[in-house]
């Protein structure tokens, strides 16, 4: 549907709103027709038209006449029928809202119910035409690391909510309603024995000539209009009746005013600042950090105060015009409009539809009896072992005619209650408001649609005169252009946000557009630094250290340091000294850039510094916290230099135990910059005689065996506290990480490869913890109200109790008690063959889903000193000191600790600052390894459509009742494939036991004398896939292969 989306300012044509009271003919005409077709009953005609021709009355009295509706919506007469409404908030439609209408009978509600399915069906029609579409185009899904497997296809939230009395009717005419109950990609009943095939062929046939992007915008114009308009056709909720409300008045109700070009409130007015401090106060309101799924954009959540499961926000008129990341406060709905949440940790925590509960399905009346169960996990991590699972799952309506029980207490089959709310103020706009999509011209409009490539964004009215010059006369030349629109307004009359055109970014699909959106998008700051900052730097270069500043300092330029970095690396922060002593012992030195010496506190190099908060490392760039001055030259430890750093010099025995530590300001000059590979070759050539042409360019002060013979004590020192760590309980989750070749001139990728983390890499990271848990204690003990910690929450109890449940029925051992037990766990053989570390990956990638992440705090902002703890890696205090040139905590931590020391002075800052300071820290980090994730999805779509397609083995690593998971094994990447979407299959089914969740998928034989062929899948099942360049700029999809394909 191409109607325009309309702005406040074109009021007399925006879409009229439904009151209850105020149906629209041809809806009700479409829907009925439908239904009388479906229920043959005499009698029920005859409920059916009496309840029509009441409806019709209180229309004429008080609504629009249907041609006005058909005038504003500029929306020829024969295409009104197909016009979508909102039915997908559930909240509106509970079965206590119905007991609050005492003038309706229970029949009429019964018949509003099944008008509300039929007009249900037409708008999941238009939007089941381009799921996979849809999925294309979608940026913000995750990748391996992140856990949020790529596409999602269900996006109908629409959920049955009835009464015992109504779910006993809807069993009693299922028979005769097919489409009563459906999910994803929905048919006629017409149509239900028609194949997927056909039906896939059919739909492409007609959008064969649209690029993929103007197919999802007709399915989501749908989507939104089914979305945000829930309170037309719906008795009130009961949540309406609140003080609040009282004082302001609803959305619906101003809506049952009806009138011809009277404005309907879409979204509630938010809480004034007095009503929000004092509901706070009192715990009648909740505030938390909105996440917003980005497979099902209806669905959202935030973390529940009681650490329990997150409060779920169902559909965008709760969200009321919040977008993801903002700090929001909710208010909870009434306790009969929660929701009954089935765990299901196996599978990304849901199933997907209720009504295969006899797990055999076929595929035709699958798409035509289809019920909505959303499947949802939200995840995010970060480095460090930073892992954060925010799980929702199968969601539906409680049934106000059972006691409620408590929402902790699971059910007697497993559900449990969660709670659900809304919106009720904004405290901080966290998202950037920038997005990138495509303009869509509007004819005879003022304005442009502008469709962000983000569906969690809404669609945004753009003024025509910031739309290129020839945008009317030529809009088809920018049907593939990508733009940045800046949202500047949202009115809460309006389903749509007003905006203005930011940039023009250029092609979809090439590199540099689409990662200039992304840093657009995260409000990334990569412009060039002022000339205020940079009148911050030296300005007599070549730079040399002052000599008042080297008398200061512990000279250690004649010690044997080197750095060990990525070949690639320029931003060098760390150096490595290991000098054996006469007693046997060693003194062994983490040397770190001195940064704070050069970006001193309150100056426009500080205040750029503290915004940006940290460099973002891309596939192809680094978009850097400090100017490249200092970045790759003055802080930079580049060989053969004299650099400032910031010393720990320990005394230390062979076997890692600690005698003496020593901290304080010095000067090095590195003898060597060697790469992983160089110290690599090292360890594992121990009697080798190196020659200088196999190495970097050295200081001749030390020779090679020098080097080498330091490089190897250090691995060996760094084995036995690395044994120590694990022994004494830290745990580790590695997951796989993708690398690229580029060609050096156009910065294509010309390969890809999975990160291998070996030896050299575990020496480095072994000294850089050493040294962050020892300033961590120094700091804490000299500023216990100031100190930058970071810690690592232990993951969420009942998400953990659920993995131990699923463990149990696959029948691994996993002790789950503790981080040095599931480390222990984890590193127990899985089987002894070739895929052994294939199905450790998964099971780490399962075990990762409870997981929290780490953050930075301040510890006079957190009095239990119990909290400060890092679960993964057991240890009471942690905090980061090894990167100050590329994280800004470290800088924060260098003062303190030169402050400590006497050989700096005293932080500027009080404690609120720094929790200030640290709260940016982490959204900044989290953000950073978003967009890094994102980078490296853009460029190995890139690789898929100029070498594919790839063939790779695949592991199962989680199981839905219409879709399954796999890991990539040769590329590391996660992908999900749905059944329904499966080439040559001819059926599947669905069975559960426990937590154990299993799919068959029932293959047709070319030959048909042949009986159809099985497939099992489950969690650790090994298939053959193949990953193809989708339609979709930079998009990609997994095909799974047929078992006799595999075979060959």
């Amino acid at each position: 549907m191409d109607s325009p989306r309309h702005s406040k300012n074109a009021n007399p044509n925006r879409e009229p709103k439904r009151s209850q009271n105020q149906p629209t003919a041809p809806r009700q005409k479409d829907a009925y027709a439908r239904l009388l077709s479906q229920h043959s009953s005499s009698k029920f005609s005859l409920y059916l038209e009496q309840y029509a021709r009441d409806t019709m009355f209180q229309r004429d009295g008080n609504g629009p006449s249907t041609q006005a509706q058909s005038d504003r919506l500029n929306i020829p007469q024969r295409k009104r029928d197909q016009v979508p409404y909102d039915l997908s908030d559930s909240s509106d439609f509970s079965p206590s809202s119905m007991k609050s209408k005492e003038e309706e009978s229970s029949l009429s509600l019964y018949m509003e119910k099944l008008s509300t399915r039929s007009a249900q069906q037409d708008c999941e029609r238009k939007q089941g035409v381009a799921d996979r579409q849809r999925r294309g185009q979608r940026r913000d899904t995750a990748t391996s690391q992140d856990g949020d497997i790529e596409s999602g296809e269900e996006l109908s939230s629409f959920k049955p909510n009835d009464s015992k009395k109504q779910q006993k009717q809807q069993k009693k005419n299922k028979d005769s309603q097919e489409t009563d109950v459906f999910v994803g990609r929905p048919q006629s009943p017409k149509k239900a024995g028609t194949s997927g095939q056909e039906q896939e062929k059919t739909t492409k046939s007609k959008k064969k000539n649209l690029p993929k992007y103007q197919e999802e915008d007709k399915v989501r114009e749908g989507a939104f209009k089914c979305e945000v308009d829930p309170q037309m056709s719906r008795p009130k909720s009961p949540h309406g009746k609140d003080k609040k409300q009282q004082q302001q008045p609803r959305a619906d109700k101003s809506k049952n005013k009806g009138g011809r070009g009277s404005k309907k409130q879409v979204f509630e007015a938010y809480m004034t600042v007095e009503e929000v401090s004092h509901g706070l106060k009192r715990g009648e309101l909740i505030q938390g950090q909105l996440r917003i799924n980005p497979k099902k954009y209806h669905e959202a959540f935030i973390p529940s105060p009681d650490d329990t499961r997150d409060i779920f926000l169902d559909g965008i008129v709760v969200r009321n015009r919040a977008l993801n990341g903002d700090i929001v406060v909710v208010q909870v709905l009434p306790r009969e409009q929660w929701k009954v949440v089935r765990s299901d940790t196996d599978c990304e925590g849901a199933s997907e539809s209720d009504t295969q509960r006899d797990n055999t399905v076929q595929m035709a009346k699958k798409k035509a009896q289809r019920t909505p169960g959303p499947d949802v996990t939200v995840e995010d991590q970060s480095s460090d072992q930073d892992e954060l699972i925010r799980k929702v799952q199968n969601t539906t309506l409680t049934d106000p005619g059972e006691p409620l029980e408590d929402p902790s207490t699971p059910r007697p089959n497993g559900e449990i209650l969660q709670k659900t709310a809304k919106v009720v103020y904004i405290v901080e706009k966290k998202h950037s408001r920038a997005v990138t999509g495509f303009l869509k011209f509007l004819p005879d409009k003022p304005f442009a649609m502008f469709s962000p490539v983000d569906h969690r964004v809404p669609r945004i009215n753009i003024p025509l005169v910031d739309c290129p010059e020839n945008f009317n006369s030529r809009s088809g030349d920018y049907t593939n252009t990508l733009f940045i629109c800046r949202i500047t307004n949202w009115a809460s009359d309006s389903n749509f946000a007003e905006g203005r055109l930011a940039k023009t970014l250029g092609q979809a699909g090439e590199i540099e557009p689409e990662t200039e959106g992304i840093l657009t998008e995260y409000d990334v700051d990569s412009s060039e630094f002022s000339d205020e900052v940079l009148n911050c730097l030296p300005k007599d270069l070549p730079w040399t250290i002052p000599p008042e500043e080297m008398r200061k300092r512990r000279d250690l330029r004649t010690e044997c340091i080197f750095t060990i970095d990525p070949a690639t690396a320029r931003d060098l922060d760390d150096a490595l000294s290991c000098k054996q002593l006469p007693d046997g012992n060693f003194e062994l030195g983490v040397h770190i850039a001195d940064v704070s010496y050069f970006v001193e506190e309150d100056n426009a190099l500080d205040a750029i510094a503290s915004q940006r908060a940290t460099s973002v490392y891309l596939v192809q760039k680094v978009i850097p916290m400090l100017p490249r001055l200092l970045c790759e030259q003055l802080c930079s430890l580049n060989p053969l230099t004299d650099r400032l750093t910031f010393s720990v010099i320990w005394k230390i025995t062979p076997e890692g135990k600690i005698l003496s530590e020593w901290f304080g300001r010095s000067v090095i000059r590195s003898c060597v910059k060697l790469s992983y590979d160089h110290a690599q070759s090292m360890i594992e050539a121990p009697e080798k005689m190196f020659s200088a042409e196999e190495l970097p360019p050295m200081d001749p002060e030390h020779p090679v065996d020098e080097i080498h013979q330091a490089v190897l004590n250090l691995h060996s020192i760094a084995k036995n506290l690395r044994a120590q760590r694990f022994s004494g309980g830290a745990l580790r989750l590695d997951q796989l990480k993708l690398s690229f070749t580029l060609d050096k001139e156009t910065m294509m990728p010309q390969g890809c490869y999975i990160y291998q983390y070996r030896d050299s890499n575990k020496l480095v990271e072994e000294f850089m913890l050493l040294a962050n848990i020892a300033t961590a204690n120094h700091i804490y003990r000299k500023f216990p109200e100031l100190a930058m910690l970071r810690r690592h929450p232990p993951p969420k109890a009942k998400l953990v109790d659920e993995l131990q449940e699923l463990c149990d029925q696959l029948g691994i051992t996993i002790d789950l008690s503790s981080a040095g037990a599931l480390h222990k766990s984890l590193n127990t053989t899985l089987g002894d063959d070739e895929y052994t570390t294939a199905r450790k990956e998964v099971l780490t990638h399962m075990c990762s889903r409870p997981m929290q992440m780490a953050l930075y705090f301040c510890s006079g902002g957190l009095k239990d000193e119990q909290l400060y703890k890092h679960y993964a890696l057991n240890v009471p205090l942690y905090t980061h000191f090894t990167s100050p040139i590329r994280r800004y905590a470290d800088i924060i931590v260098h003062r303190l600790l030169a402050s400590s020391l006497k050989c700096g002075p005293h932080l500027g800052l009080s404690t609120q600052e720094v929790q200030k300071q640290a709260s940016h820290c982490n959204d900044k980090k989290t953000v950073s390894k978003r967009v890094q994730e994102l980078s490296s999805e853009l460029f190995f779509g890139v690789f898929v459509k100029e070498c594919g397609p790839l063939d790779s083995e695949a592991m199962v690593m989680g199981v839905l009742d219409q879709s399954f998971d796999v890991l990539v094994l040769r590329y590391g990447v996660q992908k999900r494939i749905y059944c329904k979407s499966i080439t040559g299959l001819d059926s599947f089914h669905h069975r559960k036991v426990g937590k154990k969740s299993e799919l068959t998928l029932v293959w047709t034989q070319e030959d048909h004398e042949k009986p159809p062929e099985e497939q099992v899948i489950s969690i650790f099942t090994l298939v053959e896939v193949q990953l193809k360049a989708d339609g979709a700029p930079m998009k990609y999809s997994a095909v799974i292969k047929r078992p006799e394909e595999n075979a060959s």
